[in-house]
């Protein structure tokens, strides 16, 4: 990260997209974003969708009330073993290869993996999110892994953007979104940027954007924390508690 000004520079940019195969992708949503949370109670539901709809709000996104193709196109499963993605209805028609995938999660010992889908031009059109409530998610507040999840499925990140840093930071014992990625969730928003780049040129154009954009996200993202805990004002700690281990 450029010292200077605290924002990141393109070759930071760029990694932030660049995959293990070394191909760069980036994809952001093609259309509003329409959330369904299965497996947690009425609080914990309402620090996950406060927490996606903040983070709509930063990239300058839509949300709805229904997709027309599938009805809610973010599906979002908290659970306590993998094997119970076998018995939810309909969802091995939806991921391909869902019995497969479990297995490998499995025996990995992973504690969440995210499924994008992408409509013909390229822009991602569902994203599912699976988060396994292992002995590592009971330490911290449901709305850090709700804001970190937000976070991650608002864009096509690469499958090793956060390996060695969060997205997430601690200021003044609260947990907030590091302003250069709230830059670069704004910049990659922007209208003049196109919804889906393959070429590696696109995070200089990125980086820039997101230079221009730094004042308004970084305002932004001093205003997340405080939406995505107002949700939680005036009702009992959510239960379990959540934390970020590793990805899928």
């Amino acid at each position: 990260m450029t010292e200077t000004t605290g924002m990141l520079a393109p070759e930071e940019v760029q990694a932030l997209f660049t995959r293990a195969d070394g191909d760069y992708l980036f994809a952001r949503w093609g259309r509003p974003i329409v959330p369904i949370v299965f497996g947690v109670e009425a609080q914990t539901l309402a620090i996950v969708k406060g927490a996606v709809e903040a983070v709509v709000v930063l990239a300058g996104h839509k949300m709805a009330e229904h997709d027309p193709e599938i009805g809610a196109n973010l599906m979002i499963f908290f659970f306590r073993d993998w094997q119970e993605l076998l018995e939810v209805p309909n969802l091995d028609q939806m991921i391909e290869g869902l019995q497969d995938l479990v297995v490998r999660l499995d025996d990995a010992g992973a504690n969440q993996y995210r499924v994008f889908r992408f409509d013909k031009d390229g822009a991602i059109r569902a994203c599912f999110a699976f988060i396994r409530m292992d002995a590592a998610l009971d330490e911290v507040p449901a709305e850090t892994i709700a804001l970190s999840q937000a976070v991650q499925m608002i864009l096509l990140w690469s499958d090793r953007a956060f390996a060695e840093r969060s997205p997430l930071a601690m200021a003044r014992g609260v947990t907030v979104l590091r302003p250069e990625i709230a830059s670069v969730i704004a910049a990659g928003y922007d209208p003049v940027m196109p919804a889906v780049a393959q070429d590696a040129t696109h995070a200089l154009r990125l980086a820039a954007r997101a230079g221009l954009r730094r004042a308004e996200a970084e305002a932004a993202s001093a205003g997340l924390a405080a939406e995505v805990a107002k949700t939680h004002e005036g009702t009992p700690p959510a239960e379990p508690d959540l934390k970020v281990e590793k990805d899928g």
